[in-house]
């Protein structure tokens, strides 16, 4: 009998056994979902639910939308979901996973906001040995210890910056779909305010409003994000730099760089290894 919850549907394709249960009605802190490998690209429609969700992607990449933003999740990384947030999710490619289901107030300090979150080696562990309870575990047991650090360790974890904020706005919805549509398009403000009939300064005013950031700025993030899916998948910095628009594969890097902290070559070369060890520890 697999474990079913059907607001879950497509994300965990092939859950370990477990008892069916309504994930909000699991009478316990936190719920690990351990998944496989999903093959073949999936896309879970919007939902919500009571309790707080951690996505911890192992392998692939997912790509969220929560809370008026776009959230990657690339190897080694966790998405932080609040409680009652709606949310859908998507992936493409060869993907794992594991979901952390939380009570909003299990502890103090668990994140009031979606964030991509830095999966630490214990962290990780923790979180693949939590997936291997039984739903009804002993809170007051070894396993119910293991819990309360796992909690810690999601607090404490850090913050990444792999966040794209979108908004309600049709215009900037717009805005937003071509721009994923065509990223090379170098349109300066002006001609993009022009094409969704807005002003520059009353765009300028509404990208600072609803996004919190300068349409320069914005850009380079969606950039950022459509590079690490495709990079993921294999494609050359120099294929992915062309194709964003950028006249040479130094130019992307040093945005890369800058945005992430790190040239990609590096970023991705950590996030493999961290895989590589996590899969290593992995029983299915």
């Amino acid at each position: 009998m697999f474990f079913n919850c059907a607001k879950l549907r497509i994300i965990l394709m092939t859950i370990i056994t477990k008892p069916r249960f309504d994930i909000d009605q699991v009478p316990r802190a936190i719920f690990a979902v351990q998944g496989s490998t999903i093959s073949s690209d999936w896309e879970m429609a919007p939902h919500r639910h009571r309790k707080a969700q951690l996505i911890y992607t192992v392998r692939g990449m997912i790509r969220c939308e929560a809370e008026n933003g776009l959230w990657l999740v690339p190897p080694q990384c966790a998405l932080w979901m609040p409680g009652n947030v709606l949310h859908n999710a998507q992936g493409a490619g060869d993907t794992e996973c594991y979901c952390l289901f939380v009570d909003q107030d299990a502890i103090a300090g668990l994140p009031s906001h979606c964030c991509t979150l830095a999966v630490s080696p214990l962290l990780r562990e923790l979180l693949l040995q939590a997936s291997g309870f039984d739903p009804l575990y002993d809170e007051r047991g070894p396993e119910g210890r293991l819990t309360t650090v796992l909690l810690d360790q999601v607090v404490n974890a850090p913050i990444e910056n792999l966040h794209l904020p979108v908004s309600q706005d049709a215009r900037l919805r717009q805005l937003t779909e071509r721009l994923l549509a065509n990223p090379a398009d170098k349109a300066t403000l002006n001609q993009w305010a022009q094409r969704i009939g807005m002003s520059e300064r009353s765009l300028n005013r509404t990208l600072q409003q609803q996004m919190g950031m300068s349409f320069g700025h914005w850009r380079r993030q969606l950039h950022v994000m459509l590079a690490l899916q495709r990079l993921t998948k294999g494609d050359s910095v120099q294929r992915v730099a062309l194709d964003l628009g950028y006249e040479s594969a130094s130019g992307f890097v040093t945005m890369f760089r800058k945005a992430v902290g790190k040239p990609p070559a590096r970023y991705l070369a950590e996030r493999s290894a961290a895989g590589q060890a996590a899969g290593s520890g992995i029983a299915m």
